[in-house]
């Protein structure tokens, strides 16, 4: 009689059922991004001074060191931080009129260049001097000279920093920025400056652009509106910066895979430039596209946020702190010199 074979008459198993990958692997996490950018806003809205993608990052890092966060979220994350940073950079552009950049003048203009390409500099060479690693200086540099938190995060998407690197200059763009806030009217009014040269001051030095509409709103609606316009000035400077930013590493990358010259989603952004300019945009696409905007790099922020133990925040010591400060001084100097030169 032949032998049994082995398993005979017991229920066949069950072939494991595959992990899910792309866009399915990625819902869990993408949905709680979602979540988080959500619960960001209605805080903004709260507190209007303290920008969404500060309370995003926030509750990101908290998030992830009081529980431990399911596998199943680390995919969603990853395209958050990546991604949908990208398309939220792109989106950005669609605030920003040629029109009104232009009506600023050619020796505004130049003012503008000069507090980013000099505060990128300074902050870069000083960063060097208190051995501030590159990665984190540079993130710096940008955030302080040009638009705060999207800077930094438009940066990271090029570089690819360290979690830690990237959340450590939010934090600092969002503490020194908004002690511009009250800083900024205070000293206009203390050098008798004029409402608009005020608000062009408050636009060249303040970081985020909810600080600069906190600190202009408080000059005057004159000083508002000039604030802005100077603001958006130094937005628009974020192409160029990330260009260059891609040219050298491609410089420095040998053999390997080498950056694009021109990252596809900074092209996406000058388009959207363009395309804001034409006139073409409704009014409505336009509030929807901002929403989508705040949304997509709040999404982002929180998704870079749980990646970062606060264990590792607590070796970042004094030395990013006080570059932050030089930067600070450095890019309000330059924007205060800049303007009464040519205001």
């Amino acid at each position: 009689m032949p032998s049994p074979t082995p398993g005979a008459g017991r229920p066949a198993r069950a072939a494991p059922r595959p992990e899910p990958s792309g866009w399915e692997g990625a819902l869990p996490g993408l949905a709680l991004c979602t979540a988080a950018a959500a619960a960001s806003s209605v805080l903004h809205r709260a507190v209007p001074s303290v920008s969404a993608l500060l309370i995003a990052i926030v509750l990101g890092v908290l998030l992830a060191n009081v529980v431990r966060l399911p596998a199943a979220v680390r995919p969603g994350l990853a395209v958050s931080a990546k991604r949908l940073l990208r398309l939220g950079v792109v989106l950005l552009g669609l605030q920003l009129l040629l029109s009104d950049v232009i009506g600023l003048g050619a020796g505004m203009l130049v003012v503008v260049v000069v507090i980013v390409v000099g505060g990128i500099a300074a902050t870069l060479l000083v960063g060097r001097l208190l051995g501030v690693s590159p990665a984190q200086r540079l993130l710096i540099a940008c955030g302080f000279s040009i638009c705060g938190a999207a800077a930094v995060a438009a940066v990271d998407g090029v570089v690819d920093a360290e979690e830690e690197d990237v959340v450590t200059a939010v934090a600092l763009v969002v503490v020194f920025g908004t002690l511009m806030i009250p800083l900024v009217p205070l000293s206009a009014a203390a050098l008798g400056l004029p409402e608009q040269v005020g608000g062009l001051w408050a636009g060249g030095a303040i970081h985020e652009v909810a600080q600069v509409v906190a600190a202009g709103g408080a000059m005057g609606t004159g000083a508002l509106a000039a604030a802005v316009v100077v603001k958006l000035a130094r937005v628009l400077m974020l192409a160029p910066v990330l260009a260059v930013v891609s040219w050298r590493l491609r410089r420095r990358t040998g053999g390997g895979r080498r950056p694009p010259l021109v990252p596809l989603f900074v092209v996406g952004f000058l388009t959207m430039v363009v395309l804001r300019s034409s006139g073409l945009v409704p009014e409505a696409v336009l509030g929807l596209a901002e929403a989508a905007q705040v949304g997509l790099l709040s999404a982002a922020m929180f998704a870079l946020g749980c990646g970062v133990r606060i264990s590792a925040l607590r070796t970042v010591g004094a030395r990013p702190v006080l570059l932050a400060l030089v930067s600070t001084i450095v890019v309000a100097g330059l924007a205060l010199g800049g303007i009464l030169l040519v205001a």
